[in-house]
């Protein structure tokens, strides 16, 4: 996935005409590092998937923007906002009824970790990336750590079963096409408009696309303590949005 969308990430910046040229020094590596958190966010999320359903997998990692609301004041220096601590406890909560039993040999409970640590990486990822959108375009700094996840990657080929990943390559090329050229390249592009919190909470309205292709092609209908969980967690996505709404008219 990660080389399939490198590829698409390079032809659709030489299309544009987009320079590929990064400073040297602080760019360079921080670009570097954001691409090794981009990685372990990945794996981490496919591991919590392969344990639990669609719903416990997705609702898990979008505790990131809770993460991220605490981290970016301390990383970025901006101010913290205290709405984002009502919002936060929201989440907080909602993963709280994710979680059936506090038991590491319940894989359920082993995937909301993998869910959260996922989520720790992916807000970290985020909250780097973000000084970077104001001078480089969105689809050259994912293409870098495309770069990065791919060399860091290639190795495990060795011990793939390519008899099954040809059956799953249609998959796997609308994934790099879609959501990670596409989705993806919007995401840093909006790091440009909007703080890292609150593109972050924004974007958590994900899960309930997930969760509804869980049970039209998975058949993963989502328990009702799930259901409670998830419907907390995206409360916290609905008032941030309208938050965010009213400041931008106010500002205009």
């Amino acid at each position: 996935r990660a080389f399939l969308a490198l590829v698409f990430v390079y032809l659709l910046c030489r299309f544009n005409h987009l320079s590929l040229k990064l400073e040297k020094g602080k760019d360079t590596y921080t670009v570097l590092w954001c691409g090794l958190c981009f990685g372990i966010h990945w794996v981490s999320y496919f591991y919590a998937l392969s344990l639990s359903s669609v719903a416990i997998g997705m609702l898990a990692i979008y505790t990131y923007p809770v993460i991220t609301s605490f981290l970016e004041p301390v990383l970025l220096k901006t101010s913290f906002v205290k709405a984002h601590l009502v919002l936060g406890v929201l989440v907080i909560t909602g993963v709280y009824f994710l979680v059936p039993d506090i038991d590491f040999s319940n894989s359920q409970f082993v995937a909301v970790c993998l869910g959260v640590i996922s989520a720790f990486f992916y807000a970290v990822r985020n909250i780097m990336i973000k000084p970077k959108v104001q001078y480089y375009n969105g689809s050259v700094l994912m293409m870098y750590q495309l770069l990065v996840i791919s060399i860091l990657m290639a190795p495990l080929l060795y011990f793939t079963n390519f008899s099954k990943l040809y059956t799953a390559l249609p998959g796997i090329v609308f994934l790099a096409l879609i959501t990670t050229t596409l989705g993806h390249t919007l995401l840093l592009r909006s790091l440009k408009y909007f703080s890292a919190t609150t593109a972050s909470i924004m974007s958590s309205v994900q899960p309930v696309y997930g969760i509804v292709m869980g049970m039209l092609f998975l058949g993963e209908f989502p328990a009702w303590h799930t259901l409670i969980g998830g419907a907390l967690i995206l409360t916290a996505v609905g008032v941030e949005n309208i938050r965010t709404c009213k400041g931008t008219a106010g500002r205009q």
